[in-house]
């Protein structure tokens, strides 16, 4: 990059496309402190005022995830399909499709996140299996997905570090919500991550990160472009985050829910989710050889068989987690204190603020404030009543779990107020909106 990094600022505010070297020189020279911070703030907001081009856009997303350390999974047999999720509520499944998948003898290697907000993420919720481990060297990782099919491990620090640096100054500047930067800091992760194929999970409703479907179609039409040219198939589905997945909000009361799930019980909301994924990651897997089709019905007759169920024992048994906890899900430490939240009036349960009944389930102790926050695993909420569901004034809706009772006042207060009843039932909403492929 020739010039004064100002003068690529103003290039960007004009609406004219920056060149790969520009692009390139940019991230690196940030990354090597040699632009300050108050420059490239500028730059995303020049960016998130006119946009990138595709071309742009896979060329910033290159550089972001060779920032740092690429993750080479080529020890492991077989074609390799990655899953993310934009996130959302009661979003365990992780939790069932990576068993389910391993079931059909294809490799998961997954590499996933703690949570910052209402709850914990993946790594949270398999943590709050007593022992189990989800630190390691990539020589142990690799190791456990042959051994077994199937290992979930913490995402290592070192991956995509240009990413971690642009996020922090996007959440404040106000940035955070442009397509191409959520684009670009989703892929880049996942392209380092080194799996083959990727399958994206696009969140859509006031439970998710992006509210309405063309936002959603657009950041999915985006990320599957962005991993087509840089060699990853990819397919995403928009999914409805318009009402929590599932009933459990909350660490280990979302593992008691997968192993509802994986023994054939989860609710149908969350298996529709849970199988359209599994199914894809097979279908991506498979190279051609088996039709989506196909590939829905053996997800659902790896949970029918048990073999889905068993997978996901070996899981825990290979990462150190005890066993009696998810073969006795009462076994689970359980919060001190709960509370029956009950219904305001007799009708429908019309709609939930998704990301408020979030945010009550943070109050009772269920997510982290900050990244030091330690999480109560036990906290949480089990909804009884969803959108749709017929109620009588007093019924109990949702319970509450939490260490005291004044974090039971502030979440009790704050559910209901972000719960709508009405007297006519709402119409039904698809769980499966859309799927993106390029």
């Amino acid at each position: 990059m020739t010039g004064r990094f100002c003068d690529l600022i103003q290039k960007k505010k004009n609406g004219k496309i920056l060149t790969k070297e520009e692009i390139e020189t940019m991230i690196s020279d940030y990354c090597a402190d040699k632009i300050p911070d108050y420059q490239m703030s500028a730059m995303l907001m020049a960016i998130c005022f006119q946009g990138m081009n595709e071309e742009e856009l896979s060329v910033m997303t290159s550089a972001m995830a060779n920032s740092g350390e690429r993750v080479d999974l080529s020890g492991i047999d077989g074609v390799k399909v990655d899953k993310h999720s934009t996130g959302g509520v009661g979003d365990k499944t992780t939790l069932i499709i990576a068993p389910i998948v391993a079931a059909a003898g294809i490799p998961v290697a997954k590499m996933s996140g703690r949570g910052l907000g209402f709850t914990g993420g993946t790594i949270d919720k398999l943590e709050s299996i007593p022992g189990f481990c989800t630190e390691m060297n990539i020589d142990e990782f690799t190791s456990r997905v042959n051994q077994i099919g199937v290992c979930v491990a913490g995402q290592s620090g070192d991956l995509a570090p240009a990413d971690k640096r642009l996020y922090a100054l996007r959440d404040v500047t106000a940035t955070v919500e442009s397509i191409p930067l959520i684009a670009a800091s989703v892929m880049s992760k996942k392209i380092a991550a080194g799996s083959d194929k990727i399958l994206l999970d696009v969140t859509c409703g006031s439970g998710a990160f992006i509210k309405d479907i063309e936002g959603a179609r657009e950041l999915a039409k985006r990320m599957v472009a962005i991993g087509t040219s840089n060699g990853r198939e990819t397919i995403a589905l928009i999914t409805d985050m318009d009402e929590p997945l599932g009933f459990a909000i909350g660490n280990n009361l979302e593992v008691k829910e997968a192993v509802e799930a994986l023994h054939g019980n989860g609710p149908g909301d969350l298996m529709e989710v849970c199988y359209a994924l599994a199914g894809n990651m097979i279908f991506l897997a498979g190279n051609g050889d088996v039709s989506y089709e196909e590939a829905v019905r053996l997800a659902k007759e790896k949970v029918d068989d048990g073999t889905a169920w068993k997978k996901f024992c070996e899981l825990v048994e290979s990462q150190g987690g005890e066993l009696s906890y998810i073969e006795n899900p009462g076994n689970f430490p359980k919060a001190s204190k709960s509370r029956e939240v009950k219904a305001l009036q007799s009708g429908y349960l019309v709609s939930m603020n998704t990301a408020e009944i979030g945010v009550a389930a943070g109050m009772l102790g269920a997510g982290r404030e900050t990244k030091d926050s330690e999480i109560d695993y036990s906290a949480g909420i089990v909804l009884k009543k969803k959108p749709g569901d017929a109620v009588k004034e007093g019924e109990i809706i949702a319970t509450l779990y939490a260490a005291d009772d004044r974090r039971l006042d502030m979440a009790e207060k704050h559910f209901l107020s972000n719960t709508r009843f009405g007297k006519e039932r709402p119409e039904k909403r698809l769980m499966i909106i859309d799927r993106i492929c390029k």
